[in-house]
This record gives C-alpha cells, sequence and structure tokens, in this order.
C-alpha cells in the first residue's frame, strides 16, 4: 500500500500570518538563527525545536498563547509587536482577525489597551469605559477617568498628528499645518490647566490637613477656633 504524502499545515487566518512574519523578523534583527531562537525558547522552559520555530515562521504551525507569551518574551518585544504588523499609519488598513480590517493606528491603539478597536457612534464614551473596565487593571482604570489623564491622551494624539504629518512640506497646506499646531498648543495648555488644579487642590488639601494638626494641639477647640464643647 502506497503511503499517502504528509499534507502541510497552513496557517490562513490574518494574525496567524503576521505572527509568523514578526517572529522571522524580530529574529533577524537580533542576528539569531532559528537554532538560537530555539535555546533561548529552551532557557525559558518552553522548548521550540529549531525545526520548529522554522515552521512558525513559515506559517505552517499554530503559536499558541504559551508560545506567544515565551516568544515575546525571548525576543524582548510586547505581544503586540507579534500580533500585529509594524504599521501604525492611519490611512493603512490592516486585517486583524475577528474584527476585518481596521486603520492601523486604531489597531496599535487597542492592543495597547488605550481605546476600544471599534466604538458605536453616540456612545464613544461609554464603550471606552466599557473597554478599560474589561481590559485594563483596576489601578490604571481610575488613573485613566482622571482629568489630567484625558488631558494627556489628548495632547499626545494632537501632537502625533502634527509631527506625523506636518513633517513633510506640502504647497499650499500652511493652513492646515497652522491649524494642527494651535490644536497641539491648546491641548498642551489644557495639560497645564490640569496640572495647576491638581497643585492647587493639593496645596488646600496640605492647608487643610495644617489645620486640623494644629487644632489638635489645642483641646477644646475646632479648627476655626471655636469651642468642640
Amino acid at each position: 500500500m502506497t503511503e499517502q504524502p504528509r499534507t502541510k499545515t497552513q496557517i490562513n487566518d490574518a494574525t496567524g500570518k503576521t505572527v509568523a512574519e514578526n517572529v522571522r523578523r524580530l529574529r533577524e534583527k537580533r542576528g539569531w538563527s532559528t537554532y538560537n531562537l530555539s535555546a533561548k525558547l529552551k532557557e525559558v522552559g518552553r522548548p521550540i525545536a529549531p525545526s520548529a520555530v522554522a515552521k512558525v515562521e513559515r506559517a505552517e504551525r499554530r503559536v499558541d498563547v504559551g508560545d506567544l507569551a515565551a516568544l515575546a518574551a525571548v525576543l524582548d518585544a510586547s505581544p503586540a509587536a507579534l500580533l500585529l504588523p509594524l504599521d501604525d499609519d492611519p490611512d493603512h488598513l490592516l486585517d486583524v482577525t475577528g474584527a476585518g480590517r481596521v486603520p492601523a493606528d486604531a489597531a496599535w491603539a487597542w492592543a495597547f489597551g488605550q481605546r476600544p478597536l471599534k466604538v458605536t457612534p453616540g456612545r464613544e464614551d461609554a464603550d471606552l469605559l466599557e473597554y478599560q473596565l474589561n481590559a485594563l487593571p483596576p489601578a490604571q482604570v481610575r488613573m485613566r477617568q482622571q482629568p489630567l489623564w484625558r488631558a494627556l491622551q489628548a495632547a499626545d494624539e494632537s501632537v502625533g498628528d502634527l509631527l506625523r504629518e506636518g513633517g513633510a512640506f506640502v504647497e499650499g497646506d500652511d493652513d492646515y499645518f497652522a491649524d494642527q499646531v494651535h490644536r497641539a498648543r491648546r491641548a498642551l495648555e489644557r495639560v497645564g490647566a490640569e496640572l495647576d488644579h491638581l497643585e492647587g487642590t493639593r496645596a488646600a488639601e496640605a492647608a487643610k490637613l495644617k489645620r486640623w494638626a494644629e487644632a489638635a494641639k489645642k483641646p477644646g477647640e475646632g479648627d476655626d477656633g471655636t469651642s468642640l464643647d
């Protein structure tokens, strides 16, 4: 009986192919062979044979979540750097398994826990809060609800747009560039205002604590000097 040739596994989903490409890209960037990467994985307790590493890079072997975490750790990259193409141009679309084609910058913001991949018009704030509650630890959620954090995020986006689009001169774009500068300046001014507010609030709280401490040294008097009796 003639033995049938063994068929190769081929990963066809978009993210699986991206992982394969990124593992190879990051390995070659470090100047490692598949044997070197295999040895590093063995050292951290997640052994993958050199031949299996090669299959991963050819999208002929699936990478489970444990493999993904180990590969990211050994290659000194975030899991997002394996899951997404190295492209965050908002004018480019990326294929994300389960989500379809989405803007590249939105995909990276989603992967880094900044905002949901897609939002419902009119429910942007609610969708953002739900995403953060599901995706982030409690301390991060609380921090991101603070006005200063929101101001910083807005400034980051405004300055990012300015640097990304304002770097190349296009004839006739003076008004557009000036508008971007204005937006960035306003966003940074908002950060300054929030810092001033935070500083003022802290100073007021410190003054109140000082009054309480002084009142505690005078039995029978409140912090306003009136009797507590």
